[in-house]
This record gives structure tokens, sequence and C-alpha cells, in this order.
């Protein structure tokens, strides 16, 4: 969800990439579901393992409650959400909906951000964030 949000509302200040430190075969059924009553098409993406992430980061958004790998060397920024997997549908819409929620004031903080005095008035630097959440064992 929250990769879906971020290349939506904020691909010109972020390159997302989402990863799980556990994560499931595929994306839910609901989380399809809810995001497209946001016009949110995840049809494309698919999970993926933490780590399966090759690259430098700016900031890691860590979704699990456990620990980021070592190997991603970036500042962490810890959000609890609740896991809605097994979950009814009303509460994949609220987690959908507090995850939009903190995505935006994510995007709205970097477009807000002064840029470094060497580039200028008018730069934008692009950064790349990355979301770490987990998936349940499948029962």
């Amino acid at each position: 969800m929250a990769e879906g949000f971020a290349r939506a509302y904020g691909s010109d200040v972020m390159e997302p990439e989402s990863a799980g430190l556990a994560p499931a075969l595929s994306i839910a059924p609901l989380t399809h579901k809810v995001m497209l009553e946001k016009n949110i098409d995840l049809g494309h993406m698919y999970p993926r393992s933490a780590g399966l992430l090759k690259g430098r980061y700016d900031l890691v958004i860590n979704m699990s409650g456990g620990e980021v790998p070592k190997s991603i060397k970036a500042p962490v920024e810890e959000w609890e959400v609740h896991d809605p997997i097994g979950e009814p549908e009303e509460v994949f819409r609220e987690v959908r909906d507090q995850i939009e929620q903190r995505v935006m004031g994510l995007v709205n903080a970097m477009r807000n951000r002064k840029p470094p005095r060497s580039e200028g008035p008018a730069a934008v630097v692009p950064s790349r964030a990355v979301d770490s959440h987990r998936q349940p064992p499948r029962k």
C-alpha cells in the first residue's frame, strides 16, 4: 500500500521501493481491492524481500516492528501500522487510510524541505525511500 501511494502521490520527490522482512507470495486480494477504491492499481507490483534491495536509500520506513537488515544503511523511521492480513475488509480500509495519510505527510515534508545551498533555489533532489513491511506466515 505504501509504495502504491508513494508512487501515485510523490513520484516527483522520491523513488519508492517496497520490501518485506518476510514477504508473502503475493499481494492479498483485499489489498488490491481497497487500493483500487483509491484508483491505485497494484496489479504490477509483487512482494519482494528486503534482502534483494540494492542501492542507497535516503530513508527507510519500517512498518514491520522488526529490525531492518544491517545491509541497508539509511535512517529508519518507524511507523506503527496494524497488519490487516486475516482481518475484515473494513480493517483493510482503515489501514489503507492510515498509510495514505502517513505517506502524504512524508511527501509533503519532502516537497517542503529546502535544498542544500550549493544546488540553488530551483533544485529538486529526488530521494529514494523504502518501506519495510512483514506478512505473517500463511496458515
